[in-house]
């Protein structure tokens, strides 16, 4: 057992800890602009896409948004939907890989998973495990669990509630982007593209809604004034950044990619001087290289940009 005096001073120290903790934080936040250079200003890499449909009579002819990146060690993989309209509808999750995030091989056992559609997914790894949150059929969020990347395991629909426990009204719910920080569950998703929605959960099977109006909303700039998906959520000097795809076009059919900031997840502001990547380079996903930033756009084929900063 330990002696209460002891205790105490375990506890006075930690509660030190943590309250110097919050003010290094806040003196961070204080001294580094709200959109650093190297979150908000990118180059194009190569003039060409560095992945894309084969173009040939393969499972993945085509590709669709949104892929997701993730770097493990010296190992770069790339999920990706594949589909060919000339023999079916069906979207199929496929797997890349790389040693350089630019050069791309594609599994030789694709598609890795054939059971349910599989589209607009991303990835989160948390305790030796893979999550994967993604689009199935008519737009409806579905979840599935791998031990190694490769080998997934369908979990069902994501059972999403309201503020007052009752389920989310019937319709599409979409784009699921997961963020996982003190074993706690925070959940975007977009309903017909009219906004991002923010639900928690400690269960990623079940989720309640912060507010059931949206964190993040259309407009009122020209460039998102339409639609707006969340993509990605990084954490970079105690704030959170969510890139975003978006259009001002009425017949969507020209999207870009956004960034806003926050310090709670919840309440956001978007960077003054969105969007980051025009021209219908969309579903941005950011990726530390060890030494810079990869954005790489999703939509309708990988580009690739390198951070200034």
């Amino acid at each position: 057992e330990i002696p209460v005096k002891r205790l105490l001073i375990y506890i006075t120290l930690f509660s030190t800890f943590l309250f110097l903790n919050c003010q290094i934080n806040k003196f961070v936040r204080m001294t580094e602009p709200e959109f650093p250079k190297k979150l908000v200003d990118f180059i194009p890499f190569e003039s060409d896409s560095i992945f894309f449909g084969t173009g040939a009579a393969t499972w993945d002819k085509m590709i669709r948004e949104r892929g997701f990146i993730l770097k493990e060690g010296k190992q770069w993989r790339l999920w990706y939907t594949g589909y060919n309209p000339d023999s079916s509808d069906m979207k199929y999750l496929g797997l890349a890989t790389s040693r350089d995030g630019v050069h791309w091989k594609r599994y030789p056992h694709n598609p890795i998973y054939r059971d349910t559609w599989v589209e607009d997914m991303m990835v989160v790894k948390n305790n030796g495990k893979y999550y994967m949150f993604a689009e199935g059929r008519n737009d409806i969020a579905h979840w599935l669990i791998s031990t190694d990347g490769i080998h997934w395991k369908e979990q069902g629909n994501l059972d999403i509630r309201q503020t007052n426990g009752a389920p989310i009204s019937s319709g599409p719910y979409g784009t699921p982007t997961v963020w996982v920080e003190n074993n706690m569950w925070y959940l975007f998703y977009e309903r017909d593209d009219q906004g991002i929605w923010l639900a928690i959960s400690t269960n990623p099977a079940h989720w309640k809604n912060v507010s059931d109006d949206p964190v993040i909303t259309k407009g009122p700039k020209p460039y998102d004034k339409y639609a707006v998906a969340m993509d990605c959520i990084i954490k970079y000097k105690g704030r959170y950044y969510g890139y975003y795809h978006a259009t001002g076009d009425k017949e969507w059919r020209d999207w870009s990619s956004d960034v806003a900031v926050s310090t709670d997840l919840v309440h956001w502001k978007k960077y003054p001087k969105n969007p980051i990547i025009e021209n219908n380079r969309s579903s941005p996903i950011l990726v530390w290289d060890g030494i810079q930033y990869h954005l790489y756009t999703m939509h309708p084929a990988v580009y690739i940009y390198l951070s200034k900063g």
